[in-house]
């Protein structure tokens, strides 16, 4: 179950990205020049959003991951003494 915090937290994060995206496409679209250079930018920006997205769920799944491992090596060392208790 989600603590108060993390619910907080999350909805900060989405709030703040969703400010983000609409204030880079206002830029974009008010960006004086022709509609090629609108268009570079448009897909610059797209391209460094997926990238970011893509970066933050390697990141969490690295973290989870070595969140998993310390709890099996933490299970093997808590077998280990209780076998060597017996």
């Amino acid at each position: 179950m989600m603590r108060e915090q993390d619910k907080y937290w999350l909805v900060y994060a989405k709030a703040t990205f969703i400010i983000a995206v609409i204030a880079m496409v206002i830029s974009i679209i008010k960006l004086p020049g022709d509609l090629l250079v609108k268009g570079y930018y448009s897909i610059c920006s797209l391209f460094l959003v997926s990238a970011t997205i893509t970066l933050s769920k390697a990141v969490r799944d690295e973290a989870e991951s070595k969140r998993l491992l310390n709890k099996l090596e933490e299970a093997k060392a808590a077998q280990i003494l209780t076998d060597l208790d017996e």
